[in-house]
């Protein structure tokens, strides 16, 4: 992780620690670095905050002032942006978003031409030339100015994609979705109705400041009880670019990415589509559906957290699905980044194919109780490095020894270490969290 992007790309609060001056570099960067031989073009997402028009208008000036054409899809989501990107002839695609933070936070996601993740050391040059420690690019002038073109057609032509994935009709089929007030409130719901779902939609009337507040795929308490009392077979929820998706069952139980895994897992083996047999993890997934996995036969890797390390070792290694519990669910045969609609696509095929509902499908997998307390430092590699803290890791790992286990690591987006641990009972998860929480605060690494 660089100075400015982390895991996710460029994030922070929207005029403090990312502004429209930042905005407005990146694009300059981007329009010189990829335009130095040909003119350029670079399709630009965004969602729904309120800044995000703001730093829409600043990336497309920089970009344009470097040269490059820009395509602006408007209102739409991450994995949108990907799907354009890689199927028509762009350099590099941008969503302006942070996903599931707050409406005051933004974000910058870049991904390259085969609409993945933004490779480090071109993320190192932007941020090298942030600080200044390159010389200006040069501006464009004359006939070589760019411009910007509308093209909400290419976020159409992604909802078309979407509906041509899917193998059976949802005539009868009762769907709840969550748009969390983001990007999918645009799409989600056309894509059902067009496959002959009865759609009912909560949480899809964006006014900038309400993306994510009380909804979506973290706070999923409103679709549960939506479900339930409107008798639905099955809901979805997103975060506000709709890369995520976790799932509600009939009852109104939650399904998330791990139980998702597990149930697209083990559907794709018997379908013969889960390439290696493996399904790739990351260290926060749950021992309940390491076990599960086992049961069933298949294999499985862990990788650190993000979507990024998850994607890097299927890429690598061939693998054709992979996810976090949080909901980033990716299917490398259709799309290079978590897709939120494109899961929720998913788990109906299961569904209507198997003929099951979402709990029975769900049933196989027990998930051990977790905690995960988010610790404010001020220095989050500190923290981790100190003796005393890692002398309390250890003794927590030898106590919970393989009926449990615990993880702390950094975030990748927040000033925050990450203690976690996962046990047979909520109390002991309690206990050893508390017990290095406490030695993280006690040697003044809190704020």
């Amino acid at each position: 992780m660089g100075k400015y992007f982390g895991t996710d790309g460029f994030r922070g609060e929207a005029n403090v620690t990312l502004t429209v001056e930042h905005a407005f570099e990146v694009g300059r960067f981007l329009g010189w670095y990829y335009g130095r031989d040909h003119k350029c073009k670079v399709a630009i997402g965004k969602d729904t905050r309120l800044s995000s028009y703001m730093f829409e208008y600043a990336l497309a000036t920089g970009l344009t002032a470097s040269g490059a054409d820009v395509y602006l899809l408007h209102v739409t989501t991450t994995p949108s942006v990907s799907y354009v990107v890689r199927t028509e002839d762009f350099d590099c695609g941008i969503m302006i978003s942070a996903s599931h933070n707050p409406y005051y936070d933004n974000g910058i996601k870049i991904v390259n031409s085969n609409g993945e993740k933004m490779s480090e050391d071109v993320i190192l040059e932007i941020e090298d030339y942030l600080d200044k420690k390159t010389g200006p690019v040069p501006l464009a002038t004359g006939e070589k100015i760019g411009k910007t073109t509308d093209y909400s057609a290419g976020r159409n032509r992604y909802m078309g994609y979407l509906m041509s994935l899917a193998i059976r009709s949802f005539k009868g089929v009762k769907v709840g979705l969550d748009c969390a007030n983001g990007s999918s409130f645009s799409i989600a719901k056309s894509v059902f109705d067009a496959l002959g779902a009865q759609t009912y939609v909560i949480h899809n009337e964006p006014n900038g400041v309400n993306i994510n507040t009380d909804c979506g795929s973290t706070h999923i308490g409103d679709l549960q009880r939506f479900v339930v009392e409107k008798g639905l077979d099955v809901g979805f929820a997103y975060d506000g670019d709709a890369d995520r998706c976790l799932a509600v069952d009939e009852n109104g139980a939650l399904v998330d990415g791990d139980k998702i895994l597990y149930i697209c897992g083990t559907y794709m083996k018997e379908q013969g589509m889960l390439k290696n047999n493996t399904v790739v993890t990351t260290v926060m997934s749950n021992l309940g559906l390491y076990k599960a996995f086992d049961a069933a036969g298949i294999s499985y890797e862990k990788t650190a957290v993000g979507d990024k390390y998850v994607y890097e070792n299927m890429s690598n290694n061939g693998h054709r699905l992979g996810g976090e519990q949080s909901g980033h669910i990716i299917f490398s045969k259709y799309a290079t980044t978590g897709d939120g609609i494109l899961t929720s696509l998913k788990i109906m095929e299961v569904m209507l194919e198997k003929k099951q509902k979402l709990s029975a499908l769900a049933s196989p997998v027990t998930i051990y109780p977790q905690l995960l307390h988010n610790v404010r430092v001020t220095d989050k590699r500190a923290a981790q490095e100190d003796a005393d803290v890692k002398a309390a890791v250890a003794a927590a790992e030898e106590a919970l020894g393989s009926d449990g286990r615990i993880l702390v690591r950094e975030s990748g987006t927040e000033p925050l270490v990450r203690v976690m641990v996962e046990a047979e009972t909520q109390e002991i998860c309690r206990k050893y969290v508390d017990s290095v929480v406490e030695v993280i605060e006690r040697k003044g690494y809190g704020r």
